[in-house]
């Protein structure tokens, strides 16, 4: 394991990925599509930081089959996704930067050597160079395409500190109650067998979350941040199943608005 302690007037170098991907840009499809936690990119100016690779495996470093489901999605519903490459542990771009976890300094018990002790500048780096233009390519898209509906595409653990999180997905939303339920509606009547959380596995707020309150609900567009449990789809076959009900949903909500 190590960490660079060396000064740096950039956080990413000419040889680091770009932090945004955009998917399908010419889609035809009046949906847009996020992935916040597509990725588990890391700068090479922090190094593996500081923690074992076996962690980067795990739910704490991006959202688990999270980008194969949206990249399927965007297949199916012919719509652009913008996706993040970078790992959450280096910035999570569903948070305000000024939210304690923004950059952790511990997730779900383990220790992020590298997002100890951060000061103004190192804090401000990572926003300015991974979170800022992830989010000015997401406004933009929002801007130049003008959806009618936004969907954010995330996935959780099973257990989170020991508690069972049983859904095999849910919907998250605050201001717009019309989308999600809409979606509900639909897999209850195609997956009678599925369990599906309203405000699961966890509630939105503006202190903890960034795309339903900044890009759903200040552009007054229809939005649902959807969260589906991760060990569906960390195989193909898992993702192909719930591309196909989530495709089918959203379709089903487009077609009729309700």
């Amino acid at each position: 394991m190590n960490i660079s302690n060396q000064p740096q007037s950039a956080l990413l170098a000419a040889s680091d990925p770009a932090p945004v991907e955009i998917v399908n840009p010419a889609g035809s499809g009046d949906v847009l599509l996020v992935c916040e936690h597509a990725g588990r990119e890391i700068p090479s100016s922090l190094g593996d930081l500081g923690i074992a690779a076996s962690e980067m495996d795990r739910h704490i470093a991006y959202d688990i089959g999270a980008r194969d489901l949206a990249l399927m999605l965007s297949e199916r519903l012919d719509a652009p996704l913008v996706a993040q490459r970078y790992s959450r542990l280096v910035i999570d771009c569903n948070r305000p930067t000024e939210a304690d976890d923004s950059i952790p300094p511990v997730s779900d018990g383990t220790e992020i050597p590298a997002n100890r002790k951060l000061d103004a500048r190192q804090r401000a780096q990572r926003a300015t160079e991974i979170f800022e233009p992830f989010d000015r390519a997401l406004a933009g898209a929002i801007r130049d395409r003008r959806p009618k509906a936004i969907f954010a595409i995330h996935s959780f653990n099973p257990v989170l500190r020991g508690v069972s999180r049983p859904w095999d997905i849910g919907f998250l939303y605050r201001k717009d109650a019309r989308t999600s339920p809409a979606l509900k509606r639909y897999l209850l009547a195609a997956a009678p067998d599925l369990s599906i959380g309203m405000q699961e596995p966890y509630a939105i707020s503006d202190q903890s979350d960034w795309f339903v309150p900044v890009h759903g609900e200040r552009n007054g567009i229809a939005h649902s941040l959807i969260e589906v449990r991760n060990d569906h789809i960390s195989h193909p076959e898992g993702v192909a199943r719930f591309a196909g009900l989530l495709a089918g949903a959203i379709g089903d909500f487009m077609q009729k608005g309700d």
